[in-house]
């Protein structure tokens, strides 16, 4: 049997517990440091057909900044899009952040306007009108995005882009 002088034990544990404090001081400043170096995300904006569901990150600014017209039409051209499948007899609901709807905002169809401005979350569209030649879509795929305005009811400025491509399901 070993013996500790007495108020030993109480020592020990007071080193151990400046350990754990400066232990846990150093992980919380070192997290501190990582997130400080991230980046904030921009709002998200979600298409859903049936049971399925793409969500995006801008695909253009999104950071509240108004964008410049060169910036809109290479946005309109990237490839890298997430693409979902639709069956022409399915609803289309659009779904986004609330601070995409409090700048206001707008589908757009391959480039041209398919609503109005609105400062609403959520919309529903038919399936059949994103192949509908009279809205000016053509062959099996149709690229829509949601345009973010400037928070002004149908003012001209544009702050973010999020594009999708629509795949015509049989």
């Amino acid at each position: 049997m070993t013996s500790m002088p007495r108020g030993g034990a109480a020592s020990v544990y007071a080193v151990v517990r400046r350990r754990r404090a400066v232990a846990v001081a150093g992980a919380v400043s070192a997290g501190l440091l990582v997130l400080s170096a991230c980046d904030k995300p921009t709002p998200r904006s979600t298409i859903t057909v049936g049971r399925s569901s793409v969500s995006e990150e801008a695909t253009c600014g999104g950071e509240g900044k108004n964008l410049q017209t060169a910036e809109l039409t290479t946005c309109l051209k990237d490839k890298g899009i997430q693409s979902i499948k639709v069956d022409p007899d399915d609803t289309v609901r659009f779904g986004v952040d609330p601070d995409i709807a409090d700048k206001r905002w707008t589908i757009l169809m391959n480039g041209q306007p398919l609503t109005e401005d609105s400062d609403k979350t959520y919309r529903t569209i038919p399936g059949s009108v994103f192949f509908n030649q009279q809205y000016g879509a053509t062959g099996n795929s149709t690229l829509v995005s949601i345009k973010a305005g400037d928070g002004k009811k149908s003012g001209t400025g544009v702050t973010g882009l999020w594009s999708f491509k629509l795949l015509k399901d049989d």
